[in-house]
């Protein structure tokens, strides 16, 4: 696979449902509305396992893009 696209603003994202897929994993749909991919037990456990160092990864990975988990404010300065 390719490389990773880095997402910033997402830290208010949140799980809203969860599909089982078989006995391979489960479907998480998100309170924004995306719900792309399968999360394997395998992975899950992984993140779950390593969330600490994930999270540092994904930070500084944000920094180096000059993005934030913070969600862009919407200008109120309309005319």
């Amino acid at each position: 696979g390719g490389a990773k696209k880095v997402i910033g603003g997402r830290k208010y994202v949140g799980i809203i449902g969860l599909e089982a897929v078989g006995n391979y994993g489960l479907r998480i749909i998100f309170d924004d509305l995306h719900d792309t991919g399968i999360y394997s037990w395998q992975l899950l456990h992984e993140i779950g396992s390593n969330k600490y160092s994930l999270m540092r990864k994904y930070i500084r990975s944000l920094r180096e893009k000059g993005l934030s988990r913070y969600p862009v404010k919407k200008s109120s300065n309309l005319p």
